[in-house]
């Protein structure tokens, strides 16, 4: 008699399980990787003075650091963050200027630019989309929070828009669960083997 097949796991079992090897890393580590993931943010072939960058201030145990929002800007990028709005939608955009353009979110611990707003749109002026996600998988699927905010700005990007998911070594994985609303990446990037091409 063949042996029965483990039901697949969900979305929300990935999202518990990534989440909690994260929150398991020591604070060594979390720099350790911060600093290689600058180092290959650095190095991104499609990085070039004057291109926009959609990106994001990691959260909570999120890899990277806003260092890496200081590499952009020293790449002559020009750098785009998300604000959350107040009801559940695409995100909108303001430009990052520095570290004194920050301002508390709505959410504790949660940095926000403080500049004007250029609406859910300005996303579509990005080359390049560098995203939070919990996981990846090897067909370019990727597993965000929950929340659903990227789900609906990821569609406003423009065609050949590079949209690279930043992830742990351990947070690639073979397979997840996927929805037809879910943006394929096109590249993930993580600390120690930095940008991984991805099928679409």
């Amino acid at each position: 008699m063949a042996a029965e097949l483990d039901p697949p796991r969900t979305k929300a079992e990935w999202r518990s399980e990534l989440r909690a090897r994260r929150s398991a890393a020591s604070a060594q580590t979390r720099e350790d990787e911060a600093r290689a993931l600058n180092a290959a943010i650095a190095a991104l072939p499609m990085l070039r003075p004057g291109v926009s960058v959609g990106c994001y201030v990691p959260f909570g145990p999120e890899p990277g650091s806003l260092d890496m929002l200081d590499v952009l800007l020293n790449a002559g990028a020009r750098v785009l963050l998300p604000i959350v709005p107040e009801e559940r939608g695409p995100l909108d955009w303001a430009v990052y200027d520095g570290p004194e353009s920050l301002a508390t979110g709505p959410l504790p611990g949660l940095l926000e630019p403080a500049g004007a707003c250029l609406g859910p749109e300005a996303i579509k002026d990005a080359g390049i989309v560098l995203t939070p996600a919990v996981g990846v998988a090897e067909d370019a699927v990727r597993l965000g929070r929950g929340a659903g905010y990227y789900d609906r700005s990821l569609p406003m990007t423009a065609p050949g828009t590079d949209l690279i998911a930043i992830i742990r070594d351990d947070e690639l994985v073979e397979h997840l669960p996927a929805e037809p609303h879910d943006v394929r990446m096109t590249a993930a990037l993580t600390p120690g083997r930095g940008l991984i091409p991805l099928p679409r």
